[in-house]
């Protein structure tokens, strides 16, 4: 399949990504687009869309083997599911599906057609392969069920800062982060009160404890000029 374009998100690793697209309906990321699929033509009353559905790539999960069975986090990381059962990155084909809200496309002299969306779950760099329009008339289901994840908490904590972080990240990026953590992005299998994890996030390094569920930051340090070097080389 042909790579179509890229997502510029928050993320630049895998560690704390929302579990699922629409969770943090405030993230807002861009795709990017190939230099052959940036005319407006390809684009042609999208904007007259909600939401759209991404076909994208697990770019930074791929395996040589795959199993035919996975281990959910969410199901503690011992208890083993269907890969076909289950959301894992370990699949036969690395492709991910996420339904993300379309906040505004954008025709720009410098990348052509650039796509403004929110909620997504994926990676800065992530290649995409296709875009469709989402359909409330077929692809809504409220009477869906939804196997054994109905039976999951939501697993939100309080999140609290140590320090006063008001001067080391703006306002928009906070708000943001603390959806981030509240949402616990540890393994769900560990629970070590004293082990500090460190996420890279919006161009800042926030360093984290969790204890119950009260998760608390301990650190937030600028890493902008780091991360904006990385990408200017993508």
């Amino acid at each position: 399949m042909k790579i179509i374009g890229h997502v510029r998100s928050d993320f630049v690793t895998k560690f704390g990504i929302p579990r699922q697209a629409g969770i943090i309906e405030s993230l807002k990321s861009t795709i990017v687009f190939e230099p052959e699929f940036r005319h407006p033509d390809a684009f042609r009353r999208l904007e007259e869309f909600s939401h759209i559905w991404v076909i994208w790539e697990f770019s930074e999960a791929k395996k040589a083997n795959h199993s035919l069975t996975v281990r959910p986090p969410r199901l503690g990381g011992n208890t083993r599911v269907g890969v076909f059962a289950s959301r894992s990155p370990f699949r036969p084909n690395s492709m991910g599906l996420s339904c993300v809200r379309l906040d505004m496309v954008e025709y720009t002299e410098d990348m052509g057609t650039v796509l403004h969306i929110s909620g997504a779950d994926m990676m800065d760099g992530t290649p995409v392969y296709d875009i469709k329009p989402y359909l409330p008339y077929t692809d809504s289901h409220p009477e869906a069920t939804g196997g054994f994840t109905d039976r999951l908490s939501d697993g939100k904590l309080e999140v609290v800062f140590e320090g006063d972080f008001s001067s080391d990240i703006d306002a928009d990026s906070r708000e943001n982060l603390v959806q981030v953590l509240r949402h616990d992005p540890r393994p769900s299998y560990q629970d070590e009160p004293d082990r500090i994890y460190g996420m890279d996030f919006a161009d800042y390094n926030i360093k984290f404890t969790v204890n119950e569920n009260i998760l608390t930051v301990i650190e937030i340090s600028d890493i902008k000029s780091e991360h904006n070097c990385k990408r200017a080389k993508k």
